[in-house]
Formats: structure tokens, sequence, C-alpha cells
């Protein structure tokens, strides 16, 4: 049986924390979940957890960690009365950040719980993640009620060692199985690789039962589809897709973009472009 995890009420605008950085040039984190959360009907509230001057994947980045502001930034929503919907949080800059989520989940404790535990790919963490903000990222990811880890970032939180990206189905639901025993109510495991041109995600939760997508894998690789993933994931859910239609959206959704990516100068480098689809973020208020 599935049910949704949100339910919308009329023409009630849901109110969104989004816990991420803020990267200058790249396309990620809070520049991809405001455009695309907005274009769902959201009323996206942006936390920012570092200032990035582009995505790391460019040389001589810079970064400016947020964490000593966020306590009275986040104090200063509690005086004027915000209220939130859902708690979405994805890369952060230290491990205290990790309390201060935790202390949004205790004022908004009715909020929905999205996880998304950016800090590796490929089998290699990223390069401002310690193993002590790693360690602090798996704490918070049992707390999700939708957790959206690929194989190197669950493999963390489950303290095993990275399998690779080809994985069967047993070993997918074995992994599932161990995050959701860690606490994690529903988890989606993404981009598994099977070297036979298709690219898979593995659902499953309390509100879902098994599911799998499959779609074209396509021959290169694009900074910031895995925040667009979570960011159009998380859009179809607030306006009242269960986690199985909302996860086939995000699938569809990231190819299609990719595919259009491809189109622009320098493509691989720039990050993942979404903005001619927004659209079809917005026709989901349609249906």
């Amino acid at each position: 049986m599935t049910t949704a995890l949100y339910h919308r009420e009329g023409a009630y605008i849901p109110r969104i924390a989004a816990i991420h950085d803020l990267c200058g040039y790249g396309k990620c984190s809070l520049g991809v979940a405001i455009p695309v959360l907005s274009a769902a009907g959201c009323d996206v509230c942006p936390v920012p957890t570092g200032l990035f001057s582009s995505h790391t994947a460019f040389p001589g980045w810079y970064m400016h960690d947020t964490t000593a502001i966020l306590a009275d930034y986040l104090d200063a929503w509690k005086g004027i009365g915000v209220d939130i919907d859902a708690v979405y949080s994805g890369f952060l800059g230290a491990p205290e950040q990790v309390d201060i989520i935790r202390s949004v989940y205790e004022t908004y404790p009715n909020a929905l719980r999205v996880v998304d535990p950016v800090m590796a790919d490929h089998g290699k963490v990223y390069p401002t993640y310690t193993p002590e903000l790693c360690e602090a990222m798996a704490g918070l990811a049992a707390d999700a009620d939708i957790l959206t880890p690929n194989l190197t970032e669950a493999s963390i939180i489950l303290g095993i060692e990275w399998p690779g990206a080809d994985v069967d189905e047993a070993t997918a639901r074995r992994m599932i199985d161990g995050l959701r025993e860690k606490g994690a109510r529903n988890v989606v495991l993404k981009g598994i690789d099977r070297n036979d041109g298709i690219i898979r995600n593995y659902v499953e939760g309390d509100s879902v039962e098994f599911f799998v997508t499959e779609n074209e894998l396509l021959p290169y690789m694009l900074h910031g589809t895995g925040d667009l993933f979570a960011s159009s994931l998380l859009a179809a859910v607030m306006t009242g897709r269960d986690l199985s239609h909302a996860t086939r959206f995000a699938s569809d959704f990231v190819v299609s973009a990719m595919k259009i990516t491809a189109h622009q100068p320098d493509f691989q480098n720039r990050g993942v472009s979404f903005e001619p689809l927004l659209g079809d973020i917005a026709s989901l208020l349609k249906k």
C-alpha cells in the first residue's frame, strides 16, 4: 500500500525550510531548491549552511562556513511566528549544523523531514567533509521521513565499504533495509548503474512498497543532478504525490534536464540546466 506523505489543502501554500549551501556558480543546492520548489507552489525559506563561489569541481573555489550565524538566524524566525511544513536539508558545512537542524525539528515537530545526505559520490567523500561531519550526517539520516542517498552516501551511513555503482537488487534492498533499521522511514537509493545503459533508483518505506525506476543512462555526468533529483521529488511530494509517483517524476525530470544541458556551451562544467522545464514542475499543481 502506498500513501501520500503530505496532504495539500485547497489553496494553501506550504512553507519549506531549505537548509543547504548557496553556490554562486554551478547550479546546485539552494540555486536548485528555490526555483524548483517555488514552481511547485511552495514558499521556500532558505537557511544557508555555507556560501560557495562555485561548486567544488572548479579549481580555486571559495567557501564561507555560516555555522556561527545560524542559531540567531533561526531564533529570529521564532520571534515572528514562522511556521514550517517541511524541513529539507542537503549539503552541510560543519558537524554542529546537524544539532541546529535537530533544533529545527524540535521547533516544528509536525514538519516533514527530508534529508538528502550530500557528502560523497563515486566512492569519494567531498573535499570539505571531515570524518566528524560524515558521522554527524549519518546520525541525521536516522531522523528522516524521506532519505535520498546515493550508493556512496548509503555506504557511509551504514558503515560499510562502498560496493561500487553496480549492485544487484538484493544488495540494494539490504542497504535500504539497513537504512530503515537505523531510523529512516522512507528511503530512495539513487544511481544504480549495472553497465546496461539504464540508471535505477530503488524506493521502499513505511509509506511505499518496494519500487524501482529505470531511465536511460546518458553518456556524461553533470554536477547538481542529485540536488535536482531531491528537489523535484520533494516538489511532487508537496503537491500530494505519493513517494513512488514522486520518484518516477524526479527520475524523468532529471534525465530531461540533462538532455537540455548537453546543448549548452561548456555543459559538463556549468551544472544541470533545468530552467526550461520548470513548467513541468508547475503542472504538478494542475493534476
